[in-house]
C-alpha cells in the first residue's frame, strides 16, 4: 500500500507564492492607499496654518462621485449641519484621470484639497495657501474642480 506524501506548495519549480515586498513598504501599497497618503500629506500641509479649521472638518477620499454629476468634480465639499461636521471629499478616480504622474497627481491632490477648504472656510484659495500659484497644477479649479470659476 502506498503512502500518501503532503502536498508541496513548491510543485512545479515556480517558487514561493506570496508578496514580494513587505507589507510595510509603499511598494505593496493598493492606488487607493497610496492616493488616501497623498489626501494625508495635502491635509498636513495645511494643518500648520488652519489646525482649528481643519480640526472640525471631516476629511474623506471616495472613488466616484455620486451619478448625475456633470461635468464629473475633482472633489466636493459639504458645510456641517446639526448632526453632521463639515466634509471635505476628494474623488480618487477624476484626479487619477487627469493626473497620471505621481508627481502631478500629488499636486492636483493639494490644489483639490485647498479649493475645497476655502469653499467651506469662505476664503480665497490664495489665503488658504498662499505658496499654490492660481495658474498652477489645479489652478481655478473652482468649487467643483473643473475650471468653473465663479
Amino acid at each position: 500500500m502506498r503512502t500518501r506524501r503532503p502536498a508541496r506548495r513548491d510543485r512545479r519549480g515556480r517558487g514561493l507564492r506570496g508578496p514580494l515586498a513587505p507589507g510595510d513598504l509603499p511598494l505593496s501599497l493598493t492606488r487607493a492607499e497610496q492616493f488616501d497618503e497623498l489626501v494625508i500629506t495635502a491635509v498636513t500641509r495645511l494643518e500648520r496654518r488652519w489646525a482649528d479649521q481643519l480640526a472640525v472638518i471631516e476629511v474623506a477620499v471616495e472613488d466616484v462621485p455620486g451619478p448625475g454629476a456633470d461635468p464629473v468634480p475633482l472633489g466636493s465639499s459639504e458645510v456641517a449641519t446639526l448632526d453632521r461636521p463639515a466634509r471635505l471629499v476628494v474623488y480618487r478616480r477624476p484626479v487619477e484621470a487627469r493626473a497620471r504622474s505621481r508627481g502631478a497627481r500629488e499636486d492636483l491632490v493639494h490644489a483639490v484639497v485647498v479649493d475645497q477648504l476655502a469653499e467651506l472656510l469662505g476664503l480665497d484659495r490664495a489665503t488658504v495657501d498662499p505658496e499654490l500659484d492660481s495658474d498652477g497644477p489645479g489652478g481655478g479649479l473652482g468649487p467643483g474642480g473643473l475650471g468653473d470659476d465663479d
